[in-house]
């Protein structure tokens, strides 16, 4: 079963209201067996147009557990709590590769 990967694109408007919302995620994250790999941390675009400020990604042991973190009960409260406190906030999941495909592609 391959790794799945969130990724966050966030403008935050309100840093107060979206404290909230930091201190309820990251619990609804491992409830599901994700784990932060990147969180707000240096970024440069290399290509394109899309000039994002702030920039998360999880990781999943599955496309199941990532699906199953954003629709827990926990984290419904959290993007509750989100509400406001941002300008923007763009999330996708994407399924990783898995074992067989990076020794093939590595």
């Amino acid at each position: 079963m391959p790794t799945s990967y969130i990724i966050v694109d966030i403008s935050v408007s309100n840093a107060e209201a979206y404290d909230q919302y930091k201190a309820l995620a990251p619990a609804a994250v491992a409830g599901a067996g994700g784990e932060f790999v990147a969180r707000g941390g240096r970024l440069r675009v290399l290509e394109g147009d899309w000039q994002p400020t702030r920039i998360v990604v999880l990781r999943f042991p599955s496309y199941e557990h990532a699906c199953a973190f954003y629709d827990s009960a926990l984290y419904t409260e959290a993007r509750a709590r989100r509400t406001g406190a941002t300008q923007r906030f763009n999330m996708v999941v994407v399924e990783g590769l898995g074992d067989a495909a990076v020794a093939h592609f590595g």
